[in-house]
């Protein structure tokens, strides 16, 4: 009458229970090992020591007494530079840096047309947070500030002083 233990309930339940918490500990580390965020910056100290070099390009912009302002539009970004005291348009590269998805990042030299736009062509429209950097071609000024996207109105690139 008794039947053997691998023909009844009991003993297969039991075993099902830690089963399924390894195929979900197996499911969670694979998800989690396929979708890293990375806020925390590997060599923390070499960041900290170019904060420093930023804020000296800041404050040349600043002499310079340069700005920009910068609209998007869903496939173009244009930028409007004032060049200040520059005798001309300069080259410049342009960053867009997202608050958590690295891998959306964007770095882009480009040229002025003949009017002091400068236009770049996006994949994708910009969506969310946004960290916004101009800088010189050759790295001796920068204009920064942050935006999210979509936004109607103009964003504002400065130096060290916000106007």
């Amino acid at each position: 009458m008794n039947k053997p233990w691998y023909k009844q309930f009991w003993p297969w339940f039991l075993i099902a229970l830690p089963g399924s918490v390894v195929v979900a500990s197996l499911f969670t580390f694979t998800l989690f090992s396929k979708n890293q965020v990375s806020l925390v910056a590997e060599d923390y100290y070499k960041e900290g020591k170019g904060i420093n070099q930023d804020l000296s390009r800041l404050r040349q912009a600043d002499a310079l007494s340069l700005s920009a302002r910068l609209t998007l539009s869903d496939d173009n970004a244009i930028v409007i530079l004032d060049k200040g005291e520059l005798a001309q348009f300069p080259t410049i590269k342009v960053t867009f840096q997202h608050r958590t998805l690295a891998d959306k990042d964007i770095e882009k030299m480009v040229n002025s047309d003949q009017n002091g736009r400068y236009r770049l062509a996006l994949v994708e429209p910009l969506q969310g947070p946004w960290y916004v950097e101009i800088n010189a071609f050759d790295g001796s000024w920068a204009l920064n500030g942050r935006a999210n996207f979509p936004s109607s109105d103009p964003v504002k690139l400065y130096g060290q002083s916000k106007e």
